[in-house]
């Protein structure tokens, strides 16, 4: 068994492991330059987004709030604008509407990045998976050359065998580290802004449920239509029933 496997390393070499590499590379610099395009066209200005949120709401003037959330291409202001046009229905529904559009813009944000993380940690070893078969290789060249029928020819031709096995395993190794370090600075350095722009997200989210708590004027409004509704409905039954207690009494 241990000498099928050995064959069958010998037989295919180090070079799939290279070219695996040189694929995973390729993906890995299309992702890093997908993510990072993404995360420049989403940057704003978020304290003075802020502050210009804070003044609308403290004048009462939520269109004015969504106007320019609107104005804005962050996934800050995605978030913020649903709670905006879930507030007319209270500060549970606004709080409800932010936590969804909150969790939709952290999928979107988080996108592909397993991918730089998981190659980040793997590569190393799809590396020395490499180095293990070029070591292989260059052994059983070494055993051929123990087994050769002359000394002469065999000291002439595994020196150079087992030195091409030995440097195709090292490639494999430097192969292995040159895609997993870029792919675990981009990981750590998009983690990094990830977490930034929740943050900010939530120090919005904060500001307009901390306005929609201290007015109470959506809370208010919404009971008060429901009881109005409520009294439309309780009256014409109302009515009804002395209408029938009437026609009762006369028929009696």
């Amino acid at each position: 068994m241990i000498e099928r496997v050995q064959s069958a390393m010998v037989g295919l070499g180090a070079g799939w492991v290279l070219w695996l590499m040189l694929v995973l590379s390729i993906v890995s610099l299309a992702i890093m330059l997908e993510r990072g395009w993404l995360y420049w066209s989403l940057r704003d200005d978020v304290p003075t987004l802020m502050r210009d949120l804070g003044r609308l709401l403290r004048g009462g003037d939520l269109e004015g709030a969504r106007r320019r959330l609107e104005q804005s291409p962050s996934a800050e202001a995605a978030v913020v604008i649903a709670g905006v046009v879930e507030a007319n229905m209270g500060f549970e529904a606004a709080e409800e509407a932010m936590a969804g559009a909150s969790a939709l813009q952290r999928l979107k944000l988080e996108k592909r990045l397993a991918f730089l993380g998981t190659l980040g940690n793997n590569a190393p070893f799809i590396g020395l998976l490499g180095t293990v078969i070029g070591i292989v290789g260059a052994f059983a060249e070494l055993g051929k050359a123990r087994n050769a029928t002359m000394q002469a020819a065999a000291s002439a031709v595994a020196p150079e065998a087992v030195m091409s096995n030995i440097a195709e395993a090292l490639v494999a190794t430097a192969v292995g580290l040159l895609v997993a370090i870029p792919a675990v600075a981009a990981y750590n350095a998009f983690q990094r802004v990830v977490r930034a722009t929740l943050a900010n997200t939530e120090a919005l989210q904060h500001l307009l449920l901390a306005h929609l708590k201290a007015t109470g004027h959506p809370t208010a409004d919404v009971e008060g239509e429901m009881e109005a509704a409520a009294a439309r409905v309780e009256r014409p039954s109302k009515a009804h029933g002395k209408a029938k207690a009437a026609k009762d009494a006369d028929d009696n």
